[in-house]
Parts: structure tokens; sequence; C-alpha cells
């Protein structure tokens, strides 16, 4: 269970981490596509926004999906007393 914790609280942090510098960097003015999202269209977003977010959105999903998936350890399996 704190593995699992621990999995999730990094990959949140990191995530977040990645979304902070991602807010700091992104600068690319020139180009700014709409992204559509099947019901309605974002504001026109730089590209390197749009890239970062996805990668941020991508590292979060990926490290709690590895949280979920994290094998119990030996002695907490059922029926080990």
């Amino acid at each position: 269970m704190l593995l699992r914790l621990r999995l999730l609280l990094a990959s949140l942090g990191g995530g977040l981490l990645l979304l902070l510098i991602l807010c700091l960097g992104a600068q690319n003015l020139e180009q700014r596509p709409k992204l559509w999202l099947g019901f309605g269209s974002t504001a026109a977003l730089p590209a390197g926004f749009l890239i970062g977010l996805a990668l941020a959105v991508g590292v979060v999903s990926g490290g709690c999906s590895a949280a979920l998936l994290a094998p119990r350890p030996a002695d907490q399996l059922p029926g080990r007393e």
C-alpha cells in the first residue's frame, strides 16, 4: 500500500513540476493552433504548451497506472498469517 501511495504521489508531483516548468517556458507565440476536443475547440494556444501539456498528462497517467498495477508484497497477500 505504501509503495502504491509513493508511486502515485511521485507521479503527481512530477506532473505538477512539469506543468510548472511548462507554464514558465511556453513562449512560442508564433504558432498558435487550436485543439479540437470532439465537442468544441480550445483557445489558440502556443504549440509548445500543447506538447508540454500532453507530456505532463502522460507522466501522470503512466505513474497512476504503474501505482495501480504494482504487485503487493508477499507479506501482505491474503491467506498469509
